[in-house]
């Protein structure tokens, strides 16, 4: 498997940067998880996103989903229709638009989940964010990944993403900026987190701009020395 980071943050960019969004190559699939602000001109310099073979979207925030309303003109243009899995969140207008548009084939996804797409087994597993969320790890190829979208702590996160080949987590906060009542996990409690997992390698993502990164890869790193923060347009080989 092989993931390109396309947008690192949120929940607004940096310079010439994108929110959440990420193409997940798995054999022969290529997945996409999240589309936020600016992600679609970036995964089109990859591939036509007509191609996809799904897109797996955490929750309806539109620094997950900005991108999401302009795909469906492109699919609608060479007469696509993309399959779309995630929550439902009936008070996102994105979602109505995903859950009533030809072009988009919408299955509902909750925690616990297991599906089985394009022949790759994706787990669905719990986040605890102000709005309906999930996250998600996806075998293949005797490699997992996991991807927790938006969340703050919760007691199942270690066993949900246990035994990850690689880790997309969640760490939007320095230390002293999170609390229990912050809809984000911080970089430490990210690490933490993949140290708990027994994660072999993790990357800290949802990077708010307004946050040095040297301060979050400082106290990710002492909890999970090999952590890592973002970097858009890295690839990664699983």
């Amino acid at each position: 498997m092989e993931l390109h980071l396309l947008g690192i943050n949120g929940p607004f960019p940096q310079s010439c940067g994108a929110t959440s969004g990420y193409l997940l190559e798995a054999g022969d699939s290529l997945f996409q998880f999240d589309l936020g602000s600016g992600v679609l001109g970036l995964l089109t310099s990859l591939t036509a996103p007509e191609t996809l073979s799904a897109l797996f979207v955490s929750h309806w925030h539109y620094d997950h989903t900005a991108d999401i309303p302009v795909l469906m003109y492109r699919l609608q243009a060479y007469g696509q229709v993309l399959p779309v899995y995630g929550p439902e969140d009936p008070s996102s207008p994105v979602f109505q638009l995903v859950s009533s548009v030809p072009c988009f084939a919408f299955t509902k996804v909750s925690a616990g989940q297991v599906l089985n797409v394009n022949g790759t087994e994706v787990r669905v597993n719990a986040a605890r964010h102000p709005v309906p969320s999930v996250g998600y790890c996806l075998s293949c190829d005797g490699k997992t990944f996991g991807y927790t979208g938006d969340t703050n702590t919760l007691s199942s996160l270690a066993d949900d993403y246990r035994g990850c080949s690689l880790l997309l987590a969640d760490g939007l906060f320095p230390s002293d900026s999170w609390s229990d009542q912050k809809p984000h996990l911080s970089a430490e409690l990210a690490a933490r987190l993949a140290q708990e997992a027994g994660a072999d390698d993790l990357i800290i993502t949802h990077l708010n701009p307004l946050y040095p990164r040297r301060i979050l890869l400082e106290e990710a790193r002492s909890v999970f020395p090999r952590a890592k923060l973002a970097e858009a347009g890295a690839v990664i080989s699983l």
